[in-house]
């Protein structure tokens, strides 16, 4: 078998696919994206095919390999979009010759269903109550919020107060039965987040997302002194090589590669086998569409460490698409009482909607993220 073409189609709301073909009428589905630099991931898929076409799809890992290590220059978020969204669809193609899931051919699954959750609240977050209610009555067990709107190095307690009203409001609203986590989304600098995470214990969120951004990770020593509650970070980590020092230095519980920005099934597999080596959990990151959440699902499965996984449906990025428009069948993505079942479909096991893909892809996207400014005027971490 032999990869003949490849497709890129950015779409609504962020999102961009990937399609390879191969020779044998076989396809596989990817999505290489970086939320508000897809046109740049979509020029590194390009740039990529030279290394790719004409070549067995079968021979994932000397691709991987050929991908990261035939430039001089690597690693960062658009080369490893690239490469993550290429090695999913090299498995989406694996899985379709042999007829059996993705997980099946890396050991096969060591669980019965997969927990999930869905976010809440928006970038600044409100409502949170009747928001918590409305998930529960959907079937949902665990959910995520944004902890803040921008927060200055030095900031007011009045900020801080407003996130523990909303946590205060989760607890009074469904008591311990709906697990919250809160991600600081790299917003809040050491000095309030140390204070955040100190207070928010009583709370007992599920964890605590990017208390600080992953190039400040000494200062999580800091942050995992004050607190008991789990620490969680690493979607804004693309390689290995980036949570090598992270699994070392021993602050963080719970570590949240994205199957879309790190280098993929094959990547992540290994950094999931990494974090195990050092007793710490994963999640996946996955506020993405359809088939990176089919990629996600599909490493959770054989992963024994991966407890939870996120999942973009209705969350408030998701504007002029959602999860289920692209797929011809939303049944692998059927929540019950807060779990998924292991996905049965060969390769990433969905069917996207291609038809539905071409005519959105014709529009396209330019998705950015919005610059927030402190009180002062300064740029603020969004």
């Amino acid at each position: 078998m032999k990869i003949t073409g490849f497709e890129v189609f950015p779409v609504l709301p962020r999102w961009q696919f990937l399609k390879i073909e191969t020779d044998e009428g076989l396809c596989g589905w990817g999505e290489p994206v970086v939320e508000g630099r897809a046109h740049t991931v979509k020029a590194a898929v390009e740039e990529l095919s030279y290394y790719f076409m004409g070549k067995d799809p079968a021979n994932i890992e000397d691709l991987w390999q050929t991908f990261y290590r035939g430039g001089f220059y690597r690693g960062g978020p658009e080369v490893m979009s690239a490469i993550a969204g290429i090695d999913q669809a090299l498995w989406d193609i694996k899985g379709k010759a042999l007829n059996t899931p993705i997980y099946n051919l890396l050991g096969g699954k060591c669980r019965d269903r997969l927990k999930v959750y869905c976010w809440i609240g928006g970038d600044r977050p409100s409502d949170i109550a009747a928001e918590v209610l409305k998930k529960q009555r959907e079937g949902y067990s665990a959910v995520k919020m944004n902890a803040s709107e921008e927060i200055h190095y030095i900031d007011s307690f009045k900020k801080i107060d407003a996130v523990l009203s909303r946590a205060r409001a989760i607890r009074e609203a469904v008591g311990m039965n709906m697990e919250f986590a809160i991600d600081f989304h790299g917003r809040i600098h050491k000095s309030m987040a140390k204070v955040l995470a100190k207070e928010l214990e009583p709370y007992h969120p599920m964890f605590i997302e990017e208390p600080v951004l992953s190039e400040n990770i000494e200062a999580l020593r800091d942050i995992a002194n004050a607190t008991s509650t789990p620490i969680a970070t690493g979607e804004r980590m693309f390689s290995r090589w980036d949570f090598k020092k992270i699994l070392t230095e021993g602050y963080v519980d719970i570590i949240q590669p994205d199957l879309s920005h790190a280098g993929g099934i094959s990547e992540c597999r290994k950094i999931a086998a990494m974090a195990e080596a050092f007793d710490v959990a994963v999640a996946p990151h996955c506020p993405l569409g359809p088939v990176a959440l089919a990629a996600c699902t599909q490493l959770d499965m054989c992963t024994p460490n991966a407890f939870i996984q996120e999942q973009s449906m209705g969350i408030h990025y998701n504007q002029g698409g959602d999860l289920l428009d692209y797929l011809e069948d939303a049944s692998p993505f059927r929540y019950k009482d807060g779990f998924i079942d292991p996905p049965t479909g060969a390769g990433l096991g969905v069917r996207v909607d291609e038809v539905k893909i071409r005519k959105m892809a014709e529009a396209g996207h330019n998705w950015k993220n919005p610059v927030w400014r402190n009180y002062d005027g300064t740029i603020a971490e969004w």
